[in-house]
């Protein structure tokens, strides 16, 4: 991380936030008979896109969710304002923060859906990941194409990398993140964002090489917007008029969901397709990345047996 490269970051948020408004979501593309997942659906970023991937038509809506009743209520928000029928929205249950939740869900979808289109992984990072290992694992689901969409921020500008440079005396990077004595938790939130952006990049070179491939994976930005993202947080938290609302950030979302080949493996902002913090691209970052992506296929082997292989 550069002093640059944080100004960069920061500046940039507050003129896109105050300056910019985002295209509103529209699409030529028939999603009819589309089947897409979106979790944590049932309130802010994730029930505004919802919303707007229902009034553009997607034929089924998998709202995953940790709180069935808040989920069923949202669905009959969603169905209330979208005029959809009954059948498009369906509400499976997923505590992402759980590995044995993310497995009954995969197996669920492997066993009632036909096909995943589109996964929008409005959670966190390593479950995200975890979640679209497992539910490919040694099974056939048609994917047409697949993408998997995972929200990012510009905060990666100004995280800090010193917890993810490979040091073999040191431990691996996992293990050092999962110290309390040594993990600096104040910067933790940016870092998972600098990992999002290392993981994506390096999936889709790896899918992107693979003839069998037509998976894309991105990671849009919906900046900072009035949610309960910093609800634990509220003292350090930017005054909302410095905020998005939450249907704006949702547009961001949306334009991950519907972009085509030219954003695997991409940051995008403010809908197009951007250039990452330096430190994601130079040398440093490039073995950051291989480090991390091993790292991860190490972790996926001891709760999925044998899901390396698909990857």
């Amino acid at each position: 991380m550069s002093i640059a490269s944080s100004l960069y970051g920061i500046t940039g948020t507050i003129y896109s936030n105050l300056f910019i408004s985002l295209p509103y979501p529209e699409t030529k593309d028939d999603l009819s008979d589309k089947i897409m997942i979106v979790t944590g659906s049932n309130t802010g970023l994730g029930f505004e896109a919802s919303q707007h991937l229902l009034r553009l038509g997607v034929g089924k809506l998998i709202m995953a969710v940790r709180s069935l009743e808040k989920g069923e209520a949202a669905r009959k928000e969603l169905l209330k304002l979208t005029k959809r029928a009954p059948e498009s929205i369906q509400v499976w249950y997923l505590d992402m923060a759980s590995y044995e939740s993310v497995k009954a869900f995969s197996a669920r979808a492997i066993a009632e859906l036909p096909t995943i289109d589109v996964v929008l992984a409005n959670a966190g990072l390593a479950t995200s990941f975890e979640f679209s290992s497992a539910e490919d694992n040694e099974r056939t689901i048609t994917v047409n194409p697949g993408k998997f969409v995972i929200p990012n921020s510009a905060t990666h500008y100004w995280a800090p990398i010193k917890e993810l440079i490979p040091d073999e005396k040191a431990g691996k990077i996992f293990s050092r993140l999962n110290d309390p004595e040594r993990s600096i938790m104040e910067s933790r939130y940016y870092v998972s964002k600098l990992i999002v952006l290392y993981i994506t990049r390096e999936i889709a070179s790896r899918f992107g090489a693979s003839e069998k491939s037509n998976v894309i994976i991105n990671a849009p930005n919906p900046s900072y917007c009035i949610s309960g993202l910093m609800r634990e947080k509220q003292d350090v938290a930017p005054p909302d008029f410095l905020a998005r609302s939450t249907e704006m950030g949702s547009r961001a979302l949306v334009a991950g969901v519907l972009a085509g080949q030219e954003s695997n493996g991409q940051y995008m902002n403010n809908c197009q397709v951007r250039d990452p913090a330096c430190h994601v691209t130079n040398k440093t970052g490039a073995k950051i990345q291989t480090a991390l992506y091993k790292e991860l296929l190490e972790k996926l082997e001891n709760i999925a047996p044998g899901v390396s292989k698909n990857m």
